[in-house]
């Protein structure tokens, strides 16, 4: 079985900056992880090659910085790495990113199964996983808290719910998000460290992936940021010294005034 994990490099920091120019994160100079929920998606990957045998392949797309993230991912059981870096990715929205990584997806094109955390910590949109899965053409299973089995390429899934969880069959290949329920991460082993040092990273760009320049990026980004700013806090009060049922009356009147 081959298991493509697609994870992101965040900011580890609540303490998140804006360019005011550009309106996108300031990256330089803050320490970054791996999205937290994407550790899920790597054990499970690893978990399921262990089972099943296999590869796993991780997939980022960043800047050259993110090759970090990736050979962590190394020293947790992936087997291969690819990173996704051209100055023309820059400034994408989710539909852009998930184009892009679909197109690397496309050109790995031997693989069972791709794996997402449910959502990145930084943009908490969960789009990606489903957009990759729109631009496949795949079918796709989201906030999966487990994965049953895997025969004759179907695999049955637990979906998680605010009630429980449904149960469900997907024909593979699919796409698949994971919620932190699935699974515990495994630390880095010794050996693992060791192997993320000598793994092989493979880079390719925009003319690697034959994407066109304006469906990638800020260019190809139907949802851009015009302006980002901290609203003015304005307090208001009023204070009556008067009965509850007073109060009452006067709670009423504002209500009544409110709804117009």
């Amino acid at each position: 079985m081959n298991i493509i994990v697609c994870i992101k490099q965040v900011p580890d920091t609540t303490e998140i900056k804006i360019d005011p120019i550009t309106n996108t994160l300031v990256r330089e100079g803050v320490e970054s992880i791996i999205n937290p929920f994407d550790l899920y998606a790597i054990e499970e990957a690893v978990r399921l090659k262990e089972q099943y045998g296999g590869t796993v392949t991780a997939v980022t797309m960043g800047p050259p910085q993110a090759e970090a993230a990736l050979r962590e991912a190394v020293s947790l059981g992936v087997d291969k790495i690819i990173l996704l870096s051209d100055r023309k990715f820059a400034g994408a929205d989710t539909w852009a990113t998930s184009l892009t990584l679909a197109g690397a997806v496309k050109k790995i094109s031997e693989y069972d199964l791709v794996l997402f955390g449910q959502q990145a910590i930084d943009g908490d949109t969960a789009q990606v996983g489903p957009g990759v899965a729109a631009h496949l053409d795949l079918p796709q299973v989201c906030f999966v808290r487990k994965i049953e089995s895997i025969e004759d390429s179907t695999a049955v899934l637990q979906r998680l719910m605010e009630d429980g969880y449904d149960r469900m069959q997907t024909k593979m290949p699919a796409v698949i998000t994971v919620v932190k329920e699935i699974n515990v991460p495994r630390l880095p082993s010794l050996r693992g460290k060791k192997n993320a040092k000598s793994a092989e990273l493979i880079v390719w760009n925009a003319a690697d992936l034959e994407l066109d320049e304006k469906s990638i990026g800020l260019n190809g980004s139907p949802t851009q940021v015009v302006k980002i700013f901290t609203p003015e806090m304005h307090k208001k009060g009023e204070k009556f010294e008067v009965t509850p049922e007073e109060s009452a009356e006067i709670l009423y009147r504002r209500i009544k005034e409110l709804k117009g």
